[in-house]
Protein backbone atom coordinates (compact mmCIF):
# COMPACT_ATOMS: atom_id res chain seq x y z
CA UNK A 1 0.00 0.00 0.00
CA UNK A 2 1.30 3.55 -0.60
CA UNK A 3 1.50 6.00 1.78
CA UNK A 4 0.15 9.61 0.68
CA UNK A 5 1.86 12.69 2.33
CA UNK A 6 0.18 15.36 3.84
CA UNK A 7 1.36 18.83 5.74
CA UNK A 8 -0.72 19.42 8.83
CA UNK A 9 -0.79 22.46 10.53
CA UNK A 10 -1.84 22.70 14.54
CA UNK A 11 -5.19 23.60 15.61
CA UNK A 12 -4.52 26.64 18.83
CA UNK A 13 -8.60 27.40 18.78
CA UNK A 14 -11.20 24.29 19.19
CA UNK A 15 -15.07 24.35 19.62
CA UNK A 16 -17.58 25.02 16.92
CA UNK A 17 -16.71 28.39 15.75
CA UNK A 18 -13.55 27.37 14.97
CA UNK A 19 -14.09 24.25 13.42
CA UNK A 20 -16.48 26.05 10.91
CA UNK A 21 -13.67 28.35 10.26
CA UNK A 22 -11.43 26.00 9.95
CA UNK A 23 -13.59 24.37 6.77
CA UNK A 24 -14.39 27.25 5.22
CA UNK A 25 -10.54 27.68 4.51
CA UNK A 26 -10.84 23.93 2.77
CA UNK A 27 -9.44 22.45 5.49
CA UNK A 28 -10.88 19.94 7.71
CA UNK A 29 -10.14 19.51 11.66
CA UNK A 30 -8.52 16.20 12.74
CA UNK A 31 -6.88 14.43 15.71
CA UNK A 32 -4.13 12.39 15.70
CA UNK A 33 -3.43 10.19 18.71
CA UNK A 34 -2.08 6.99 19.75
CA UNK A 35 0.73 5.06 21.37
CA UNK A 36 0.02 6.82 24.95
CA UNK A 37 1.13 10.21 23.52
CA UNK A 38 -1.36 13.55 23.68
CA UNK A 39 -4.11 13.84 21.78
CA UNK A 40 -2.30 16.33 18.67
CA UNK A 41 -5.49 18.81 16.88
CA UNK A 42 -4.32 19.45 13.49
CA UNK A 43 -5.76 20.55 10.20
CA UNK A 44 -5.68 19.45 7.26
CA UNK A 45 -5.97 20.29 3.31
CA UNK A 46 -9.78 19.34 2.36
CA UNK A 47 -9.32 17.96 -0.92
CA UNK A 48 -5.99 16.03 -0.50
CA UNK A 49 -7.28 14.40 2.69
CA UNK A 50 -10.68 13.75 0.61
CA UNK A 51 -9.10 12.34 -2.19
CA UNK A 52 -6.78 10.25 0.30
CA UNK A 53 -9.97 9.08 2.26
CA UNK A 54 -11.19 7.34 -1.23
CA UNK A 55 -8.31 4.47 -0.81
CA UNK A 56 -9.91 2.09 2.25
CA UNK A 57 -7.35 1.86 5.43
CA UNK A 58 -4.90 4.12 3.34
CA UNK A 59 -1.70 4.77 5.54
CA UNK A 60 -0.64 8.87 5.61
CA UNK A 61 2.35 10.64 6.21
CA UNK A 62 1.92 13.50 8.17
CA UNK A 63 4.37 16.26 8.30
CA UNK A 64 2.99 18.10 11.73
CA UNK A 65 5.43 20.68 12.88
CA UNK A 66 8.70 19.33 10.98
CA UNK A 67 8.16 16.03 12.47
CA UNK A 68 6.82 12.92 10.40
CA UNK A 69 4.15 11.38 11.79
CA UNK A 70 2.58 7.88 9.94
CA UNK A 71 -1.36 7.74 10.53
CA UNK A 72 -4.49 5.64 9.17
CA UNK A 73 -7.85 6.99 9.50
CA UNK A 74 -10.45 5.67 12.58
CA UNK A 75 -12.84 7.63 12.01
CA UNK A 76 -14.51 9.48 9.61
CA UNK A 77 -17.32 12.18 10.04
CA UNK A 78 -19.13 13.64 7.21
CA UNK A 79 -22.28 16.01 6.89
CA UNK A 80 -25.32 14.09 6.18
CA UNK A 81 -26.76 15.83 3.46
CA UNK A 82 -23.51 17.31 1.56
CA UNK A 83 -21.16 14.61 2.20
CA UNK A 84 -17.99 17.26 2.84
CA UNK A 85 -15.58 16.00 5.48
CA UNK A 86 -16.34 17.30 9.24
CA UNK A 87 -13.73 15.75 11.11
CA UNK A 88 -11.00 12.68 11.38
CA UNK A 89 -9.85 11.28 13.41
CA UNK A 90 -6.49 9.60 12.96
CA UNK A 91 -4.71 6.50 14.67
CA UNK A 92 -0.55 7.13 14.86
CA UNK A 93 1.03 4.17 13.81
CA UNK A 94 4.72 2.65 12.92
CA UNK A 95 6.46 0.61 10.58
CA UNK A 96 6.60 -3.26 11.42
CA UNK A 97 3.30 -2.74 13.85
CA UNK A 98 0.17 -4.61 13.49
CA UNK A 99 -3.27 -2.92 13.28
CA UNK A 100 -6.69 -3.64 13.68
CA UNK A 101 -8.96 -2.64 10.50
CA UNK A 102 -11.87 -3.80 8.47
CA UNK A 103 -11.51 -4.73 4.93
CA UNK A 104 -14.12 -5.03 2.30
CA UNK A 105 -15.74 -8.53 1.55
CA UNK A 106 -15.98 -9.30 -2.23
CA UNK A 107 -18.02 -11.95 -4.09
CA UNK A 108 -16.65 -14.07 -7.15
CA UNK A 109 -19.28 -16.85 -8.55
CA UNK A 110 -22.08 -18.15 -9.88
CA UNK A 111 -24.77 -19.55 -6.88
CA UNK A 112 -26.05 -22.78 -7.64
CA UNK A 113 -28.80 -22.91 -10.04
CA UNK A 114 -32.39 -22.34 -8.70
CA UNK A 115 -33.30 -18.74 -8.23
CA UNK A 116 -31.32 -18.41 -4.69
CA UNK A 117 -30.33 -15.29 -3.29
CA UNK A 118 -27.15 -13.96 -1.67
CA UNK A 119 -26.94 -12.06 1.60
CA UNK A 120 -24.34 -10.45 3.19
CA UNK A 121 -24.51 -10.53 6.61
CA UNK A 122 -21.29 -9.15 7.15
CA UNK A 123 -19.87 -6.59 4.36
CA UNK A 124 -16.54 -6.08 6.13
CA UNK A 125 -14.52 -8.52 7.98
CA UNK A 126 -12.17 -7.51 10.89
CA UNK A 127 -8.49 -8.33 10.57
CA UNK A 128 -5.21 -8.02 12.03
CA UNK A 129 -2.25 -6.60 9.71
CA UNK A 130 1.21 -4.60 9.29
CA UNK A 131 -0.13 -1.26 9.54
CA UNK A 132 2.32 -0.63 5.89
CA UNK A 133 0.80 -3.64 4.22
CA UNK A 134 -3.19 -3.35 5.04
CA UNK A 135 -5.05 -5.45 2.09
CA UNK A 136 -7.64 -3.78 0.43
CA UNK A 137 -10.59 -6.60 0.53
CA UNK A 138 -10.86 -9.97 0.37
CA UNK A 139 -12.52 -11.98 -2.45
CA UNK A 140 -14.60 -14.92 -1.38
CA UNK A 141 -15.80 -18.05 -4.48
CA UNK A 142 -19.83 -18.72 -3.62
CA UNK A 143 -19.47 -21.10 -7.00
CA UNK A 144 -22.26 -23.69 -6.69
CA UNK A 145 -23.67 -22.92 -3.14
CA UNK A 146 -27.02 -23.91 -2.69
CA UNK A 147 -29.10 -22.07 -0.53
CA UNK A 148 -28.79 -22.88 3.06
CA UNK A 149 -25.12 -22.64 3.05
CA UNK A 150 -23.12 -19.92 4.59
CA UNK A 151 -19.38 -18.56 4.72
CA UNK A 152 -18.04 -18.41 8.24
CA UNK A 153 -14.85 -16.08 8.85
CA UNK A 154 -12.54 -18.62 9.65
CA UNK A 155 -13.47 -20.23 6.11
CA UNK A 156 -12.06 -17.02 4.02
CA UNK A 157 -8.57 -17.01 2.91
CA UNK A 158 -6.72 -14.21 4.11
CA UNK A 159 -3.73 -12.20 2.27
CA UNK A 160 -0.40 -13.11 3.47
CA UNK A 161 0.58 -11.54 6.54
CA UNK A 162 -2.81 -10.71 7.77
CA UNK A 163 -4.89 -13.13 10.30
CA UNK A 164 -8.48 -13.01 11.57
CA UNK A 165 -9.01 -10.15 14.44
CA UNK A 166 -12.80 -10.68 15.08
CA UNK A 167 -15.51 -14.04 16.18
CA UNK A 168 -13.86 -16.98 13.62
CA UNK A 169 -17.43 -18.20 13.73
CA UNK A 170 -19.22 -15.26 12.31
CA UNK A 171 -21.52 -15.73 9.38
CA UNK A 172 -20.26 -13.50 6.42
CA UNK A 173 -22.51 -14.56 3.61
CA UNK A 174 -25.03 -17.02 3.50
CA UNK A 175 -27.72 -18.45 0.67
CA UNK A 176 -30.97 -17.88 1.00
CA UNK A 177 -33.95 -19.58 -0.89
CA UNK A 178 -35.87 -17.28 -2.94
CA UNK A 179 -39.06 -17.18 -1.40
CA UNK A 180 -41.61 -14.66 -3.13
CA UNK A 181 -41.30 -16.95 -6.08
CA UNK A 182 -42.39 -19.64 -4.34
CA UNK A 183 -45.10 -17.66 -2.64
CA UNK A 184 -46.39 -16.55 -5.43
CA UNK A 185 -46.68 -20.43 -7.10
CA UNK A 186 -48.58 -21.13 -3.93
CA UNK A 187 -51.12 -18.52 -4.29
CA UNK A 188 -51.85 -19.24 -7.48
CA UNK A 189 -52.70 -22.30 -7.03
CA UNK A 190 -55.02 -21.82 -4.10
CA UNK A 191 -56.29 -19.06 -6.74
CA UNK A 192 -57.25 -22.56 -9.20
CA UNK A 193 -58.47 -24.67 -6.73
Amino acid sequence: MSEIKLAAEVRTEFGKGAARRIRRANQVPAVVYGHGAEPVHISLPGHELLLALRTPNVLIGLEIDGKDALVIPKAVQRDPLKGFLEHVDLLTVKRGEKVNVEIAVHVEGELAPGGNLLEYVQNTLLVEAEATHIPESVTVSVAGLDAGASVLAKDIALPKGSSLAGDEDAVVLQVVAAQAEEAAGEAAEGEEA
